[in-house]
């Protein structure tokens, strides 16, 4: 069934949705979670530490919004602060370090918006994860689960292979914030998603993303399982290159971004 941009858009933000702690728990076993960024503090809106994944250790890292309000105030409504960048950054030096791969879970409209998040380096912590991220000797695959918004997304995706489940969206702001800009009318919010082309169909078609996952079965075993294996797979493909290979495709692959875009 064909849905708008904008029906996309309120589909990634559901309440309803597993979040990123949900896909740990249902795609890995043994998650051991870590804490803190080693300067300020802990970030609730980033959960990250060990897990196993068929028998191999992994990093893994997600955003995490919570479930009901409280949990959603906890941990910022899944919209992270500079610490949580920091803390992301920490534990993937830290699988670098011991050759594990990292796989990322985004689900977040942006970096946390607020003048403490400022104060502390919003903007450079971000950067920090582009430029480390890019030259990471280790694999990275990122999924985003939802909402993609921003460089608060990107700072977790500048990955090996980025893949969207089919509902997620990713976007450079808001369609909401994008209508407010460009005709002074957040009414207009509708129209600004499909100018946007913020769907899994046309990051896909733009070159920003290498697959879709299908939402069949979403949050349950079944599906858990199917991406599990797909993990597994698109690993042990990345595994098998040296350090200086995988790190001139993730160079590459970035390069080609929306040069062979298709109609």
């Amino acid at each position: 069934m064909s849905r708008s941009a904008y029906e996309t858009v309120k589909l990634a933000r559901s309440n309803r949705r597993p979040t990123g702690l949900d896909f740990i728990r249902g795609v890995f076993t043994d998650f051991f979670e870590l804490h803190g960024d080693r300067r300020y503090g802990d970030d609730a809106a980033v959960a990250g530490g060990l897990a196993e994944l068929e028998g191999r250790h992994v990093t893994v890292i997600a955003i995490e919004k919570g479930h009901n309000l409280r949990e959603r105030m906890l941990r910022s409504f899944g919209a992270p602060q500079p610490e949580g960048y920091r803390k992301a950054l920490r534990l993937m030096k830290q699988a670098e370090k011991f050759h594990r791969p990292v796989i990322c879970l985004i689900d977040t409209s942006g970096a946390y918006c607020g003048i403490g998040a400022e104060e502390r380096g919003q903007g450079q912590a971000i950067a920090e994860n582009l430029m480390e991220m890019m030259t990471l000797q280790t694999p990275v695959i990122s999924l985003l689960i939802g909402e993609g918004g921003s460089g608060g997304a990107l700072a977790l995706a500048a990955a090996d292979r980025v893949w969207m489940l089919e509902n997620a969206v990713y976007s450079v702001i808001s369609p909401e914030g994008c209508a407010s800009i460009l005709w002074k009318d957040p009414k207009r919010a509708s129209e600004a998603a499909e100018q946007l082309k913020l769907t899994a169909r046309d990051a896909l078609a733009g070159g920003m993303i290498e697959r879709i996952i299908p939402e069949e079965g979403l949050g349950k075993a079944e599906f858990y399982e199917s991406l599990r294996q797909a993990f597994s797979a698109e690993l042990a493909e990345l595994l098998a290159l040296d350090t200086p290979a995988l790190l001139e495709a993730r160079y590459q692959r970035f390069r080609r971004i929306g040069k062979d875009r298709k109609a």
